[in-house]
Formats: structure tokens, C-alpha cells, sequence
């Protein structure tokens, strides 16, 4: 499988341009909780799930996150504030 890294440009008048996804390296890094087959919250639900994929984006590891509600989730990288989304693609 691989992993994509979209990133943005925001503008000073606001805009704001998606830039072109970025191939990186992945990795399977599990915490506690998954070894446990436990789960954050009670729900299963969040804004900041921390999934068991760690990426390379900017010579830097960093834990993907899933803001799930429902059926689907969003995963990404990074604070809610400056997201960089990560998507996955089987080869």
C-alpha cells in the first residue's frame, strides 16, 4: 500500500490552494491501546483518534490521525489547525 501526504497553501487574501500529493514512506507502529484491542474513547468516535500508521513526511516520523464520526473518517497529520491529509492507495 501507499501513502499519500496532500498538503495547502493558504493566501493572505484566504485562498486556499491544495498542492499536489506527496508519496511517503510509512509504517506500521502500533501503541498500547491497539496491542490491548482497546479503543480511545467509549464510542470509537473523535476528532483525534491516533491510528497504528506512523509517515515520514519532512524527515520527521509522525502519528496519522482519523477524525471519525459515523461511517467515514478523515485521516491526517499534524494539528486541526494546519491538517495535512493522508490517504492510502493499494498498489
Amino acid at each position: 500500500m501507499s501513502y499519500f501526504v496532500q498538503t495547502h497553501t493558504v493566501q493572505l487574501s484566504g485562498a486556499i490552494w491544495r498542492n499536489a500529493p506527496i508519496e511517503v514512506e510509512h509504517k506500521h507502529a502500533p501503541l498500547q491501546c491497539h496491542k490491548l484491542g482497546l479503543m480511545q474513547t467509549a464510542t470509537g468516535y473523535g476528532k483525534r483518534i491516533a491510528t497504528a500508521t506512523m509517515v515520514k513526511f519532512n524527515g520527521k516520523w509522525r502519528r496519522v490521525y482519523c477524525c471519525i464520526y459515523s461511517n467515514v473518517g478523515t485521516c491526517y497529520i499534524g494539528k486541526l489547525s494546519d491538517v495535512h491529509f493522508v490517504s492510502g492507495y493499494p498498489q
